[in-house]
């Protein structure tokens, strides 16, 4: 069976009712036919329900349909994409502890690693993307864990994830992959040697813009620790947030493809456009990790960027020349969305830092939507002309 038949098929026992769509379990707390049950089930004795923050079925659900898609044995899923990696980072690094990070990561994760890990005596190192070669020796005798983005967010470098699936097997570290970009319909981290996957199921698997959502996945000694702390600190799901995901992934496969497809289409036709510097997409065979990306990846995802001439005055006037596409805080959207990442997402990153990740001033990051890519592409070229 497919990963993507698994997936939709996977799902909650039917009810009495023998519904063909699965029911939404909205209680904060289940019951029991008895005493003995209620202490089996808080023993851990069985897999009966207790509290909506410890487990729901509806979340089981859709945790269960990821695991699916990235071939994993378990997973926990969590209120959204950043509690999923501070719970994830929490559930393994303690004071001494060092993390090593790839540099190009999302804003939020850069300000929780740069921040707060500190706080618990947390230390960590970033390491260059496209200097993978520098990346042994910088792992540490106290380095715990590797932490990536590929492709990163947003400027599209990719990791090797095969090779540095050996390195972190022969150094005994934790490999964990943020795979939000690309979604397990186009590449499965854990294919390659990665312990741990993480998505912000915000994005591309809910596809519409509606929830929230995250989800780690992985071996499931590793995901019982993450779930006993979650359990604990309380990141819950909730169930209709996991309702709603959970039936987003029965067509993901065949949004990404569109996606992907409308993507590439539209990165080739700005390629040489006289008022950008350069155009980025993985699939693209000018992206200088092009070979990286065909061989983990079975299409380049749904994130197009370009670096437009005249730096941030360009790319703010650009962002105000667009007619159709959306301006807003999000990406994966059915709808395509426009961003300018050195004035909103990464703005918190010094100037320094950002071009150190390749975020110029002029950098935009559209996330290519369902729309006709003929009218994606005229409103970009009006914008330009613009």
């Amino acid at each position: 069976m497919q990963p993507i038949t698994k997936a939709i098929r996977t799902r909650v026992p039917q009810t009495d009712e023998m519904e063909h769509s699965s029911p939404l379990f909205l209680t904060s707390s289940f019951t029991y036919d008895s005493a003995e049950d209620m202490r089996a089930a808080f023993a851990d004795e069985n897999d009966a329900n207790i509290y909506t923050r410890f487990s729901n079925p509806s979340v089981q659900e859709f945790t269960d349909r990821v695991c699916a898609l990235e071939g994993a044995e378990a997973g926990f899923a969590t209120a959204s994409g950043m509690s999923a990696i501070f719970g994830t980072f929490l559930s393994f690094l303690k004071t001494g502890d060092h993390l090593l990070s790839c540099s190009s990561i999302f804003g939020s994760t850069h300000s929780l690693i740069t921040k707060y890990l500190s706080r618990w005596g947390i230390t960590y190192t970033y390491a260059d993307i496209n200097q993978p070669d520098t990346w042994a020796s910088l792992i540490q005798p106290n380095t715990k864990m590797l932490f990536l983005e590929t492709p990163t967010n947003p400027g599209l470098d990719l990791v090797d994830l095969e090779w540095v699936g050996k390195l972190t097997k022969e150094k005994g570290i934790l490999l964990v992959v943020d795979n939000c970009f690309a979604t397990p319909i186009a590449q499965q981290p854990l294919r390659y040697g990665a312990d741990l996957v993480i998505h912000s199921a915000t994005k591309w698997m809910d596809g519409q813009g509606r929830v929230l959502g995250g989800v780690v996945v992985g071996r499931s000694d590793l995901i019982h620790d993450v779930y006993l702390f979650c359990r604990t600190t309380g990141p819950a799901l909730s169930p209709f947030n996991a309702w709603v995901l959970s039936k987003s992934l029965e067509t993901l496969e065949v949004r990404m493809d569109r996606h992907a497809s409308s993507a590439l289409k539209i990165a080739t036709a700005l390629e040489g456009h006289p008022r950008l510097l350069s155009v980025k997409y993985p699939f693209l065979k000018s992206h200088p990790q092009y070979d990286i990306a065909v061989k983990q990846m079975s299409n380049g995802g749904g994130i197009v960027c370009f670096e437009l001439a005249g730096g941030l005055d360009a790319g703010r006037k650009f962002l105000d020349a667009l007619d159709m596409l959306s301006l807003t805080a999000n990406l994966g959207d059915s709808r395509t969305i426009a961003s300018h990442p050195a004035s909103t997402t990464h703005a918190k990153l010094s100037e320094a830092e950002r071009l150190a990740v390749g975020i110029t001033p002029g950098l935009i990051r559209i996330s290519v939507g369902l729309e006709a890519p003929e009218d994606i592409l005229a409103d970009i070229r009006q914008a330009l002309d613009a």
